[in-house]
């Protein structure tokens, strides 16, 4: 009983970090309508920064998170200004060709990063890396509380400023009705702008926690854009608390996989889970609330 609820509290911890990555996909899904397959990519960005800050000068990675944020929100500003946006206001091109220009700019990101890092292993060693603490027999990573604590915090300051602030509002009403908002006054485009950097910062967020837990090298992107994408859709595309949801099943799911079946094959489990809630509950947790 001690392992499973070991497992079960490590699951819920790994995964409130998932779903903070997840949060930022769902945020610029639902105000854009697209899916960035480039997500992932921009986690990996995060980490690399944090990485360099921690390796140069000593930053400590839930510190060098808000250098890491800040430069992922003008990327991520940037990419959508001057990239997405022009493909968007062209009425011909479909929006497969978004999806796709967000493929290109997953691998241009990739393989920039190798050019500046190799492909080597790369990993982020601190004073706390392996300690724990106990609850009884049972045994908690700090690092991945620290992490958790840390995701829910921004989680929530993210819900403060949707629902507090006239940005955060012309943001979900911009995600509910693009046309309706425009013809109230809302800048639609500016507003895609801040979404998709808000996004790629939630992502270096999401990618700074996990960085003293996970190995570092270049294509870790697309292991994350993979994780984003199934924990969307567990939540119900568009959905922020969905988010939340799809991303504490997987963080649950993995931590048995890992302990029950076999290390290996955790990110199999996530896999299995996600083709059954496409064939059989598609719309998510979200379309349980509606039944």
């Amino acid at each position: 009983m001690s392992l499973f609820l070991q497992t079960i509290i490590c699951g819920i911890l790994l995964g409130a970090m998932y779903a903070l990555i997840a949060i930022g996909m769902t945020l610029i899904m639902g105000v854009m309508k697209i899916i960035n397959l480039a997500h992932g990519a921009l986690v990996m960005v995060g980490m690399y920064i944090t990485y360099f800050c921690f390796k140069e000068w000593g930053i400590d990675p839930y510190l060098g998170m808000f250098i890491s944020m800040p430069a992922l929100f003008l990327i991520g500003c940037l990419i959508q200004k001057y990239l997405i946006n022009r493909l968007v206001e062209v009425d011909s091109i479909l929006p497969e060709n978004q999806v796709l220009l967000t493929v290109g700019i997953m691998l241009v990101l990739t393989e920039t990063m190798r050019l500046i890092f190799k492909s080597d292993y790369r990993s982020v060693v601190t004073s706390y890396s392996t300690k724990t603490f106990f609850l009884g027999d049972i045994s908690i990573s700090i690092p991945m509380t620290f992490g958790f604590l840390i995701a829910m915090i921004l989680t929530w300051l993210l819900h403060l400023f949707l629902t507090r602030t006239d940005l955060g509002r012309s943001i979900r009403a911009t995600a509910q009705d693009r046309d309706a908002a425009i013809y109230m006054g809302v800048n639609a485009s500016r507003i895609t702008v801040i979404t998709f950097g808000i996004g790629s910062a939630l992502a270096a967020a999401g990618g700074s926690l996990l960085l003293p837990l996970f190995y570092l090298w270049p294509d870790i992107g697309h292991l994350f854009t993979a994780k984003a994408f199934i924990i969307t859709i567990l939540g119900g595309m568009g959905s922020t608390m969905g988010a939340i949801l799809g991303g504490l099943t997987l963080g649950i799911a993995e931590s048995l996989g890992a302990t029950y079946i076999s290390m290996g094959y955790k990110d199999v489990v996530g896999l299995i889970i996600f083709l059954l809630v496409l064939l059989f509950l598609p719309g998510g947790f979200r379309s349980l609330t509606r039944r």
